[in-house]
């Protein structure tokens, strides 16, 4: 299993593994920078591919582009309520989803690649508003995740810009896998 898989089970034990991973790929980008960035880079990186193809996963039992869009936009929708709540309560606790029952349970592979884009777009806009007004000390507020502790702010914006190049890698090889392009 890749240390890029976010499971539920077992979370807790692979959450600094998971972390670490995501973190490391940001490295020295500036995770304002690649958040703004990310919807622009998504509708590159599906230009051009056939709709079917973008339906189609790179083997059995992974993900199609399409999903992975869907779960971006899903995962945005968590974010912004993370960063809500984090933003306006103290300490909230945080909880952890696993990823592959939202791809099940919520028809990821009926998912629209177009209108996930466009929900993940803003999503993503409406997140970088309030990460734009955000003050040196609201960036540092914490809340409490289930698996992973104490997250603040400023770690969940350089979580989420790791994330963001995490699926535009796997994107970039899922394409290359379906399409040869």
């Amino acid at each position: 299993m890749s240390v890029f898989t976010n499971s539920s089970k077992g979370a807790a034990a692979q959450a600094g593994a998971y972390v670490s991973a995501i973190l490391d790929l940001l490295g020295s980008h500036d995770p304002m920078r690649v958040l703004r960035e990310t919807p622009d880079a998504l509708h590159r990186a599906i230009e051009g591919v056939p709709a079917a193809k973008l339906k189609q996963p790179e083997r059995p039992g992974k993900w199609s582009i399409a999903q992975v869009l869907r779960h971006l936009a899903d995962s945005d929708l968590v974010w912004g309520w993370r960063l809500r709540l984090i933003l306006a309560q103290d300490r909230p606790t945080i909880t952890g989803y696993d990823q592959d029952q939202w791809a099940d349970n919520l028809h990821y592979d009926e998912a629209d690649p177009a209108e996930s884009l466009e929900t993940f777009a803003v999503l993503r806009r409406s997140n970088l508003w309030l990460l734009e007004r955000a003050s040196p000390q609201d960036v540092q507020r914490v809340g409490v995740h289930a698996e992973r502790g104490e997250e603040s702010v400023e770690h969940l914006r350089r979580l989420y810009a790791g994330h963001d190049l995490m699926h535009l890698q796997q994107i970039a090889r899922v394409r290359h896998a379906v399409s040869g392009s």
